[in-house]
């Protein structure tokens, strides 16, 4: 009878245990049914998400490789690919999906400049034939006594002229008659045999020549390399390294010629530097190639490789990198404010003067990649419309601040794309060179103020007497309702 009532039992027991889920999956049949459902629908929208991520990254990657490709081809039509992708390239960037530029990169150089074919012909003059030069104006009265200006005089309707292109043109230029910056007898009659130059430039004392490496003897053959220089880094130079004379009476450290330029046309030491940087063509009327690199600056790029990668090989006339940080002028102004490297008002000034003359905060909309360069390199071949170019740049910066990379890119504005350049990437301007820091910081009273008030009474002594005359002259145009545009800060550095 036991045995019979524990065989019962069992099953019983048995039963209601294969019972209890059942109830349970009657009770909630509809959340049984639903669930494998949901961890379907959950795995495949990880998945789905994986494989989107995965996409994007491989497309930003090909990006990525079409770009450094097509900007190291040595294919024209590829090579011109470059620019166009700039700008979608800096529209990712905005978006944080491209990674940070890099500091240095290759730079596709011809292997041996042995080998390089240079040109036999210069480039035909096509727009601009004839480029003549204002040499002679009505002394300026300045209080106590006259004196002729080394940029002239101009007017704001010889300005606005300037930039109407004609076949034969003659524009203020520097180098106005006894307006200062000349050479001695000497020196003229050596620059005059150099037709590939490569020039830098030391004023106010601030550094010492550093000697290019990786020179190779057919660029040193053909090649002067000349290094302008005020009185005072003249004498700063022989106190602190070994200056030769030759049997001719030039004097020379290493490689470098040094070039004395007597009667500074500047009050300001940076804008005396301007004169053999952006008149290099003016300095030296025979070069017909030239490569400036700021004093504080050692070459280790051959010059002829140089000429070749930037000017030869896609058949260029000027070359300069394109800034690390900014894209806009305004973007620039205001980093130059915060750094204090002009009077904050008259920065804004010269901004405002460029606002209500039609120029536009950079965008990728433009036909630049950027407005702003690196300016402590320029490539050049000296052609009519090229020279014009320099000329005018050296105007803006003669009549306004002399902060040079304010200007380029409006007057590449003003010239309408009559202006053909190569604006390089920054990664390969910083791989043409080692920067060597200055044996001390220039500095000027100016470059502190801040409101317009400080330079009023006893404070107008801190302003410059020969250059920047376009911030205190009357200009033609009402600026007071002019609002500069607001400026996104991209970079502490700038």
């Amino acid at each position: 009878m036991m045995e019979g009532k524990l065989q019962r039992s069992f099953p019983l027991r048995l039963n209601r245990r294969n019972q209890t889920p059942r109830a349970k999956d009657n009770e909630g049949g509809r959340f049984s049914q639903d669930y494998p459902m949901k961890i379907v629908w959950k795995r495949g929208f990880i998945r789905l998400v994986l494989v989107a991520g995965i996409v994007w990254m491989l497309l930003i990657l090909f990006v990525l490789l079409i770009h450094v490709w097509s900007c190291q081809s040595s294919v024209a039509f590829i090579s011109a690919i470059c620019n166009k992708q700039g700008k979608v390239f800096i529209m990712l960037d905005t978006m944080g999906f491209v990674p940070k530029p890099q500091h240095r990169c290759p730079i596709p150089v011809a292997d041996d400049p042995n080998r390089i074919i240079i040109p036999k012909e210069r480039t035909p003059d096509e727009i601009v034939k004839n480029l003549n030069y204002i040499m002679e104006e009505v002394f300026m009265n300045n209080g106590s006594h006259s004196f002729p200006l080394f940029g002239g005089n101009q007017s704001w309707s010889q300005r606005e002229e300037s930039f109407k292109l004609n076949s034969t043109m003659k524009v203020h230029c520097g180098f106005m008659r006894k307006g200062g910056a000349e050479m001695s007898s000497l020196d003229v009659k050596y620059v005059k045999k150099c037709r590939f130059v490569v020039a830098s430039g030391i004023f106010d004392g601030y550094d010492v020549p550093h000697q290019p490496t990786n020179i190779s003897h057919r660029s040193k053959k053909l090649f002067c390399f000349l290094m302008t220089v005020d009185e005072e880094s003249l004498n700063f130079i022989k106190k602190n390294v070994t200056v030769k004379e030759d049997s001719a009476g030039g004097q020379w450290v290493g490689i470098w010629r040094l070039i004395l330029l007597k009667n500074p046309p500047y009050d300001e030491p940076r804008r005396n530097g301007k004169v053999p940087k952006i008149l290099t063509h003016r300095l030296f009327p025979q070069a017909q190639y030239s490569i400036w690199i700021d004093g504080k600056m050692e070459l280790i790029v051959d010059p002829l490789l140089i000429l070749e990668r930037y000017l030869w090989r896609n058949k260029n006339t000027f070359a300069i990198a394109q800034h690390k940080h900014h894209h806009s002028i305004y973007e620039e102004a205001d980093a130059n404010k915060r750094r204090k490297r002009y009077a904050r008002p008259l920065i804004d000034l010269h901004m405002k003067i460029y606002q209500y003359e039609g120029m536009e905060p950079w965008s990728i909309k433009k036909n630049t990649v950027s407005d702003v360069p690196e300016g402590a390199v320029i490539i050049r071949e000296h052609t009519a419309m090229s020279n014009l170019f320099s000329c005018l740049w050296f105007n803006e910066v003669n009549l306004f601040t002399p902060r040079d990379q304010l200007s380029f890119g409006y007057v590449v504005y003003r010239l309408g794309g009559s202006f053909k350049f190569y604006m390089f990437p920054n990664c390969e301007y910083n791989s043409l060179f080692v920067l060597h820091p200055h044996t001390r910081e220039h500095s000027s009273k100016i470059e502190w103020v801040k409101n317009t008030s400080e330079l009023m009474g006893k404070g107008s002594s801190m302003k410059e007497s020969r250059g920047g005359l376009g911030l205190w002259t009357t200009y033609p145009g009402n600026l007071d309702l002019v609002v500069l545009p607001p400026v996104a800060r991209t970079s502490k550095a700038g």
